[in-house]
């Protein structure tokens, strides 16, 4: 049976994989502030955490290592502050998986969560991408088949 992801038209490289998945939580986050309704948003969240995870297990394991080893001193930093951006992330998730979505705080600390993936997600698609398209750019293929066959083991 094939999921929603394999219907979709595949991704030229590692990069544009990782901008799909960027786009995706984006929407999610779009449906979550449009909706009113508490049980609807409790399964947007779930949703969006689903989606954070993956990604950045993704990252964690294929992409910021290559970064790390290939790319110049300027990646590496740049590596080292998206993996404690991640840190915050999943911190903010598993606050949120506590509080439940019919706790008070829930809505303003999701929309914490919001504000943080952006901060991150921006830093990553205009440092980090344009870095790693300079100088890994013959393994960005590569890198996207390993992403593809990790997510497939998820």
């Amino acid at each position: 049976m094939a999921t929603r992801r394999h219907d979709q038209e595949q991704p030229a490289d590692a990069i544009a994989m990782l901008k799909a998945d960027h786009q995706r939580v984006k929407d999610l986050f779009a449906h979550y502030e449009a909706t009113g309704n508490k049980e609807t948003k409790w399964t947007i969240a779930e949703e969006v955490f689903v989606e954070l995870e993956t990604h950045a297990q993704l990252e964690e394991q294929v992409f910021y290592p290559a970064v790390a080893d290939q790319a110049d001193k300027k990646g590496q930093e740049l590596v080292q502050e998206s993996l404690g951006d991640h840190q915050t992330v999943k911190h903010l998730m598993q606050e949120l998986r506590d509080m439940g979505p019919q706790v008070l705080g829930f809505d303003a600390k999701f929309k914490e969560l919001i504000h943080n993936v952006a901060h991150h997600v921006e830093e990553e698609e205009t440092q980090m991408f344009p870095l790693a398209e300079q100088q890994l750019a013959d393994d960005m293929e590569e890198f996207m088949e390993e992403m593809q066959e990790l997510k497939e083991e998820m």
